[in-house]
């Protein structure tokens, strides 16, 4: 499974401030989980051919490899900590769970 995150920061927080704690704590934490293959944080810069502002500030990219033991792993002490502090910083996350289709079924 594959999971992509959009959010905006709310309103008054800092870039500096989410991204600091994102290198810090977020991603070395859901990193070491053991059903996670991969953790990728990014941040917009642009959008291709276009002046406009891209509708989200951040994607992240989760790439989970043990569906069952995912649902253990986030319903840990630690990581709902974690995702209480990430709820202080993204404004209505989007959590997409999505599918490869470039894979042969």
């Amino acid at each position: 499974m594959r999971i992509f995150v959009l959010f905006n920061l709310k309103e008054g927080v800092e870039p500096a401030a989410y991204e600091a704690w994102a290198r810090k704590a977020d991603i070395p934490t859901v990193r070491a989980l053991p059903s996670i293959n991969g953790f990728d944080a990014f941040r917009s810069t642009g959008l291709l051919g276009s002046d406009g502002t891209p509708p989200y500030a951040y994607v992240e990219v989760i790439d989970v490899g043990d569906d069952d033991r995912f649902g253990a792993d986030i319903s840990t002490p630690e990581m709902q900590r974690i995702a209480a502090e990430f709820q202080q910083f993204a404004d209505d996350p989007k959590f997409m769970v999505v599918q490869d289709i470039t894979a042969a079924p």
